[in-house]
């Protein structure tokens, strides 16, 4: 299915930051030809030392270690996002690139410094999501596209959840800065808007909270509580550049939603958009005068792909140009969202200052691992 993307050299990965996200990568790097995970790392030495037992030809070394490491192309950023900016930094100075977990960082103050300091040493910044690289996403950027919905007039995106205390066993950094409901899975939402819809200009926030604390649902740590320092329900309107307004809601108080995570409407039609967290899904499509809602065969994006696909395409990516999942459209959604919570604040609108290119399409592509799969 599609054409294949073959790099014709390896990206050697070092990890730093071995928590519960880290199982999705592993999987996905056991798959993908284009990316040689090399070292792991993380403060505690065991959670380290587990990944390189179950993965062969990978070692455990200390932070430093894997910095000063000569075989370390690529540093992967897993740690807490309270952290991106400090580990960036530090990778950068040691000259090699950098893909981190969304955010790009805790401020846009610090995504800065890590941009800057890009910059100036000649390495190439990443950043999660990339999930927006996936079929889900990008066969619904093709309709529009293509047309199929007429001029994007506006789009709802939502996220409703009790809380992710209910399952992580240490869930305390998605209470504190850095965290909340907007900052955790915004860069999903938001990071999607901007590839569906294109930049934003400007936007409206407003935010609350219902609980000053959580208590853990799970693990050995489970009913200890923890404190909460941030709002937990946002919702706003952002404004693109296009003019089509993005209404966007992300909580952490509510239960469930029953809507679609995205929908798009246009001048001829209605896209019905799978949820932005994963790769793949549904999209559908309510055309003017019609009687249902219709299936859209995939069109576009990697197929069967997962987290770390981000990287592989990173690595294709022609030197000079800026990668799909890359830095500067992780800046300008973490900008979107330090915004929406700074009008929050005031009750005012806030002007996004920030310009991020609409990342390129995907075509529909199957990875070169998996090319090999089929044809064995």
């Amino acid at each position: 299915m599609g054409k294949s993307l073959d790099t014709g050299e390896h990206t050697r990965v070092g990890i730093i930051g071995c928590g519960a996200i880290i199982a999705q990568y592993l999987a996905n790097f056991r798959r993908l030809d284009q990316i040689e995970l090399v070292a792991v790392a993380d403060l505690d030495p065991t959670r380290a030392q587990a990944v390189a037992d179950d993965y062969d030809g990978v070692r455990a070394l200390s932070v430093e270690g894997l910095l000063a490491a000569g075989d370390v192309d690529l540093v992967l950023n897993l740690t807490i996002p309270a952290a991106h900016a400090d580990v960036a930094l530090k990778a950068i100075a040691a000259g090699k690139s950098v893909y981190g977990e969304k955010p790009l960082a805790a401020t846009t103050a610090e995504a800065r410094q890590v941009l800057e300091a890009a910059r100036v040493a000649g390495v190439v910044v990443g950043c999660a999501p990339d999930t927006v690289l996936g079929t889900g996403i990008q066969t619904a950027r093709k309709a529009i596209d293509d047309g199929l919905i007429g001029a994007p007039i506006s789009a709802t995106a939502t996220m409703v959840t009790p809380g992710h205390e209910r399952w992580h066993p240490n869930p305390d950094f998605y209470y504190q800065p850095g965290g909340g409901p907007l900052l955790d899975m915004g860069p999903y939402y938001v990071s999607a808007l901007v590839t569906l819809l294109g930049p934003v200009v400007s936007v409206v926030g407003a935010a609350s909270h219902t609980r000053n604390e959580r208590t853990i649902g799970s693990g050995p740590r489970a009913g200890e509580t923890v404190p909460v320092a941030v709002d937990s329900h946002v919702t706003g309107v952002l404004v693109h550049a296009s003019g089509a307004l993005s209404t966007l809601l992300m909580s952490f108080d509510a239960v469930k939603s029953k809507s679609p995570n995205i929908e798009i409407h246009g001048e001829r039609g209605s896209l019905a958009v799978p949820d932005p967290n994963h790769f793949d899904g549904d999209v559908q499509v309510f055309p003017l005068g019609a009687d249902d809602w219709q299936n859209l065969p995939v069109s576009a994006g990697y197929v069967d792909s997962g987290r770390g696909f981000g990287i592989a395409d990173l690595a294709a990516t022609p030197q000079g140009t800026e990668p799909r999942a890359g830095g500067q459209l992780a800046y300008h959604v973490l900008e979107v969202m330090e915004s929406m919570l700074a009008s929050a604040r005031t009750g005012s609108a806030v002007q996004i200052k920030s310009m991020a290119a609409r990342p390129e399409p995907v075509e529909l592509t199957t990875l070169a691992a998996q090319v090999a799969e089929v044809s064995s």
